[in-house]
């Protein structure tokens, strides 16, 4: 009968940094109430995290100071655990193609439906919710831990002004679009486009246009063209009233928008 400490390496021997209770439990040959006692102890000492109650991860030294795993090494992992469908999105994805002008400060996923934030030592965990997240273009990338899900370049520039508010405003968005858009494919965009809500495409085609990504920006407009459009404001969250109208993407522009060079 391996003890809790060995019960650790032998999972760290074949490359496993994550296990759940019951897990350690049918390991341990031991009751529920030992084995939870077992892991606070580990716990205490740093060498295990919980992200979600059932669920750990084996903090290996180099991660001591942040007190868990990074998100990248345990999310895909937690989602088989929860048997939800993910990709990772918005400010993380964006990140991860490249636009990391500015890191987030949580670790962006979406789900199809709401889940509380998780915090973990010094890693926070935002979930957000779509519904449609299914239909989705995503890629594969390979990280220490195994493979995970994101949301494409042209997907996450979509996600970025359709959840604007999670991704630090329209400053921010604008930001992470000029260095987003060297790794954005026209014909994708166009694609992932005639999915989403038609107040997204006006609002990323101009945003696109103000960061000089006009290519990009006119291939949207071409979904654009086929859809019956209605004047939304720039800034939803602000009143519209005398603020100058935009014809080409039919588009109150009731904020200034001034990305960082």
């Amino acid at each position: 009968m391996p003890s809790a400490a060995e019960y650790l390496q032998d999972l760290q021997s074949d490359g496993r940094y994550h296990f759940t209770t019951v897990q350690a439990m049918e390991a341990l040959k031991i009751k529920l109430p030992a084995t939870r006692a077992a892991l606070r102890r580990l716990k205490m000492k740093g060498w295990v995290a919980d992200p979600y109650r059932g669920f750990h991860v084996i903090v290996p030294p180099e991660y001591r100071s942040l007190g868990c795993l990074p998100a990248d090494q345990f999310i895909p992992f937690l989602m088989e655990h929860l048997d939800e469908p993910y990709y990772v999105g918005l400010l993380t994805a964006a990140r991860y193609h490249g636009a990391a002008h500015q890191s987030p400060l949580a670790f962006q996923v979406i789900l199809p439906k709401p889940r509380r934030s998780i915090d973990c030592g010094g890693v926070r965990v935002e979930f957000v919710a779509r519904k449609d997240m299914a239909a989705t273009s995503v890629v594969e990338k390979n990280t220490r831990a195994g493979i995970i899900r994101i949301a494409t370049p042209e997907a996450t520039a979509l996600e970025l002004v359709g959840y604007i508010d999670r991704c630090g405003y329209l400053d921010n968005v604008a930001t992470v679009l000029m260095e987003l858009a060297e790794s954005m494919d026209g014909e994708n965009l166009a694609h992932e486009a005639r999915r989403v809500p038609t107040a997204w495409i006006q609002r990323l085609g101009y945003l696109l246009g103000l960061v000089e990504a006009e290519d990009l920006a006119n291939d949207i407009q071409s979904v654009l063209s086929q859809r019956r459009v209605f004047t939304v404001a720039l800034a939803p969250w602000k009143k519209s009233t005398g603020a100058p109208r935009d014809p080409r993407w039919n588009l109150t522009i009731n904020e200034k928008v001034e990305p960082d060079q």
